[in-house]
């Protein structure tokens, strides 16, 4: 069965840094597009960044400049490097994944259960 396990979250002062790992977990045939959302309670999930198979990002308004997300093909690893962490940042961050599990399979929207970042002083 095919899971994203992320970690990397956790609580850090403003200013701080904190870098989000997200791990496919299981056997896959190929993975097209994967980035991060956020999420606080009650609000609807928005877009973080997300990068193309071939390492094309694309970042939300909120976090150009200050967030980078990568990935590792060959780990089918994303990861996602964030500087300069204000209050505002604070959410449940998901990591997201378009999966093709078997060569004959459609692709499928895969996500991950969620990492609590809180930026506090």
């Amino acid at each position: 069965q095919v899971q994203l396990v992320e970690s990397g979250g956790g609580s850090v002062q403003p200013g701080g840094s904190l870098r989000l790992t997200c791990a496919t977990s299981g056997s896959v045939f190929t993975i097209a597009g994967m980035g991060w959302y956020r999420q606080a309670p009650g609000k609807q999930r928005d877009l973080v960044a997300t990068i193309t198979s071939n390492g094309s990002p694309n970042y939300g308004d909120s976090v150009k400049g200050r967030f980078s997300i990568s990935r590792d093909n060959a780990k089918n690893t994303v990861y996602l490097q964030m500087n300069s962490l204000k209050p505002e940042d604070t959410d449940v961050y998901y990591c997201n994944a378009l999966i093709r599990v078997r060569a004959n399979w459609n692709f499928q929207n895969y996500w991950g259960q969620g990492t609590q970042v809180t930026v506090s002083s």
